[in-house]
């Protein structure tokens, strides 16, 4: 008995002894690992990397931009049905358990050990606790180390944070595949949903991703994806969550994933994205762009891009194609399966309705084509094969551009293709014609339409080429180019303000600048190559009189030009030569159109902008363009005080009353002058045309009331665009094209005339008060102290020669020559 007793004793002492051991040894270990343990109590303030958000003035989402596709949302605004597919499999008694389960982990041992031997992926048994832990403050690795950690961060974590914030930061943080984190993004890019409209089965999905996102991708591993989402579904019905009957229906349901795009999500609007996307980089930087979570307001019309783009292509297109077929620049081989081959052919995505295709047979007259195939949502390439034909009225413009059969009409598709050569296609576009195509080219020729809210500079569209995936050089905002004729309003409205009338005279005839010793001297010449004698401002202006205008800028000085430009935002530092004041400065269109828009809105300097708003992730304002001071704004209650008003603190940079002058006379370039095109608008327009030396581009910036437009067409590489590509004859069309568009549904609202402007009935020609009974009148705008003379003195006939040989000079510059009225002879 003695002995019984003394060896249960020595059984104890060992065990206790063992016990103190195992205990030291675990508090050692617990001690050791945490030491070095990272700071859990910053999970409490986590602001996790949220992407930006840019947005039409209609609330229509244009991008997103972000490194990892995120939208935090509070654990409220996270639906039940999403909180229970993650717990079901994830982790089922996350709310009962201090961050470890020892269920779960006895069940996962038992798991293991009967799968043994099966090459099946072994169950782990991290909570949701635990995951926080590893996603946030450790690294991947796996390791005996981590693990350690991992729980006893998870144990700290559980006593810092309630439940519902750990569960808040992982279904945030967690990484769903498609590049997208959290379940607000993953369920906009698979589903194209809110969380708040996801189904039982999508939750379920989405729930089925955390371990391997590519293992149950959607499109390469559809079978297991969705036996993955129904073994989700099965637990969320043992838990409860979810009916028998439900579940069985939900696992029934097809997958129906739906990829969203990630480029811009308006058509025809990636240059003005890109735009705004450069503007939030240099503001906020890297970090701030792809993390910060900012909601950017910006001024785009989405209807307005859609015009805007429509009509500049037309515009390229209708150039470009008028100079010929210029051939192909691809071949395939079309003897065996040609959509192979052809799929594989990178197409612009950005140019639709056209399509890639390629050339079949033109052994008929007519040409059969293979249209590209599509791809289905895995990549793979569709088995069907799309066949059309392309009429000879669809390739009646195609004539050879170059070689011995230039500008031979096209008779035979035989002429210009042969089987296997890559075409660009667009629909015919009639129902009794499915099937059949026009042939399109490329355009070789670019440019640029901004459209812009002239009262304050907002960029309602911007379009900066004919394609983003062709080229993402903006020309809109990047391209410095010539303006040409374009800059004269500057020229003519620095002259108003310093003592000329629209009616003031100019001499247009020849004049010798020197430029310097060694340099040859400058003789400008007007486009037409003939001098118009003595001529009124407005005919100078309408009519683009160069050698006028450089009278102009020599009277004044060049140093007056050049602060005007900088006052207009056209140039920050004009070189004083005389050449500058022909446009021969190179500026953006965004700029150009910017300062045409100190005209319309009566001389007040605008800055372009595409944003109007930036809010931070938490909705406060960091930035808004509309600086104005607003009296009475933040009242709380009408106490019978005055309405709110907005005080406008922009700059003035001219004189209302030569704004209008110059708008009047701008509204008479589009009525008798260079830009007529613009008539068949029937709204009231002003504008300019621009065509600069050796045709390298041509130019229109234009206004209505309330809305300002530029468009300038030319190579990239400049060159000679030939003798026709005037501002007039194709640049001031596109805006046409456009203006009809946008303003098609506006009243016909005349410019608002400033109070003390006089309108006194004038000779357009003459520039005379008109007598009673004149029948060609037009009504001329003057500020208070000026008025057209009522007669004229003779003081002399205009010059008809020109260093001894005759020139030619039009009837019209016989006329008398008047005195008094501020003019430069």
């Amino acid at each position: 008995m003695r002995l019984l007793v003394r060896f249960f004793a020595f059984l104890f002492a060992t065990g206790a002894i063992l016990g103190i051991v195992g205990a030291a040894v675990v508090g050692y270990v617990l001690w050791h690992y945490s030491q070095d343990l990272p700071e859990y109590a910053a999970l409490e303030n986590y602001e996790p990397p949220v992407m930006t958000r840019l947005h039409a003035t209609n609330g229509s989402l244009i991008a997103e931009y972000a490194k990892e596709r995120r939208l935090f949302l509070p654990i409220q605004a996270i639906p039940d049905v999403i909180k229970q597919a993650f717990l079901s499999a994830e982790d089922k008694n996350f709310y009962d358990h201090n961050g470890i389960d020892p269920v779960g982990i006895m069940r996962a041992v038992i798991i293991n050990f009967e799968n043994r031997g099966r090459n099946v992926r072994p169950q782990g048994a991290s909570t949701i606790t635990q995951q926080v832990a590893k996603n946030f403050l450790l690294t991947n690795e796996t390791s005996l180390d981590r693990k350690i950690k991992e729980a006893l961060l998870a144990v700290k974590i559980e006593q810092a944070l309630s439940k519902d914030r750990i569960l808040e930061l992982y279904l945030n943080e967690i990484y769903l595949g498609f590049g997208s984190y959290g379940v607000a993004a993953a369920a906009l890019l698979y589903f194209d949903k809110s969380v708040n409209e996801l189904t039982i089965p999508e939750a379920a999905y989405l729930a089925a991703l955390p371990k391997a996102p590519n293992n149950y991708h959607p499109f390469r591993e559809t079978e297991r994806a969705i036996e993955r989402r129904n073994w989700v579904i099965d637990r969320m019905v043992e838990n409860g969550y979810v009916t028998a009957a439900d579940g069985a229906e939900a696992k029934e349901t097809p997958l129906a994933v739906t990829a969203r795009p990630t480029g811009a999500h308006i058509y025809a609007a990636e240059y003005f994205a890109e735009e705004v996307r450069r503007t939030l980089y240099e503001r906020y930087g890297e970090k701030g762009l792809y993390e910060g979570g900012l909601s950017v307001r910006t001024s785009l019309d989405p209807q307005l891009q859609e015009m805007a783009r429509a009509a500049l292509v037309a515009g390229l297109i209708r150039f470009d194609e008028a100079r010929g077929w210029r051939g192909t620049e691809q071949k395939i081989d079309v003897s065996g399966d040609w959509g192979v081959a052809l799929a594989e052919i990178p197409a612009l995505s950005d140019v639709r309705p056209w399509r890639l295709a390629v050339v079949l047979d033109t052994s008929g007259g007519e040409a059969i084509i293979g249209l590209q195939p599509l791809r289905e949502n895995n990549g793979s390439i569709v088995p069907e094969r799309e066949r059309g034909t392309i009429p000879l009225k669809g390739m009646a413009w195609a004539k050879w551009a170059t070689g011995p059969k230039r500008g031979a009409a096209v008779k035979s598709a035989s002429q210009i293709l042969e089987p296997g050569d890559v075409i660009y296609v667009e629909p015919l576009g009639k129902d009794e014609e499915a099937g059949t195509y026009r042939l399109r080219q490329v355009p070789e020729i670019s440019g640029a339409l901004v459209a812009m809210d002239p009262a304050t500079g907002r960029v309602r569209a911007m379009v900066g080429g004919f394609s983003y995936d062709q080229s993402q050089f903006n020309r809109a905002s990047q391209a410095l180019r010539q303006p040409g004729s374009s800059f004269k309003p500057l020229i003519y409205a620095a002259a108003l303000d310093n003592g000329y009338t629209p009616s003031s005279v100019v001499l247009d005839g020849p004049v010798e600048i020197s430029q310097g010793p060694g340099l040859d001297t400058w003789r400008p010449e007007n486009y037409s190559g003939q001098f118009y004698g003595p001529q009124t401002l407005r005919f100078g202006i309408e009519k683009s009189r160069n050698v006028m205008t450089v009278r102009l800028a020599q009277d004044m000085g060049m140093p007056i030009i050049s602060e005007y430009a900088r006052r207009f935002g056209v140039h920050e530092d004009l070189p004083p030569f005389l050449s500058m004041s022909l446009g021969a400065g190179e500026t953006t269109l965004l700029k150009m159109v910017a300062g045409y828009s100190v005209f319309a809105n009566g001389g007040k300097k605008v800055a372009p902008t595409l944003i109007d708003r930036i809010q931070d992730r938490y909705g406060r304002t960091v930035y808004k363009h509309d600086e104005r001071d607003c009296n009475g704004c933040r009242a709380t209650a009408w106490l019978g005080q005055q309405p709110p008003t907005l005080i406008d603190n922009r700059e003035q940079v001219l004189d209302p009353m030569t704004a209008y002058q110059m708008t009047s006379m701008l509204e008479g370039v589009v009525l008798r002058g260079t830009g007529t095109a613009l008539k068949e608008v029937g709204k009231p327009i002003a504008g300019k045309t621009g065509t600069t030396n050796d045709y390298k581009d041509a130019w229109f910036v234009g206004f209505s009331p309330d809305l300002a437009v530029g468009v300038y067409l030319g190579y990239d590489q400049p060159r000679n665009m030939g003798r026709a590509a005037t501002g007039g004859g194709i640049a001031a069309p596109v805006v046409k094209d456009f203006m009809k568009l946008a303003l098609a549904d506006e009243p016909a609202t005349p410019f608002r005339v400033p109070e003390g402007i006089k309108l006194i009935r004038i000779n357009p020609v003459t520039g005379m008060r008109a007598g009673p009974g004149e029948k060609r009148v037009i009504l001329e705008a003057f500020k208070p102290g000026t008025a057209p003379p009522d007669s004229y003195s003779v003081i002399g006939q205009a010059n008809t020669e020109y260093q001894g040989e005759p020139i030619d000079v039009s009837p019209e510059a016989g006329d008398a020559i008047r005195s008094g009225t501020g003019g430069l002879y």
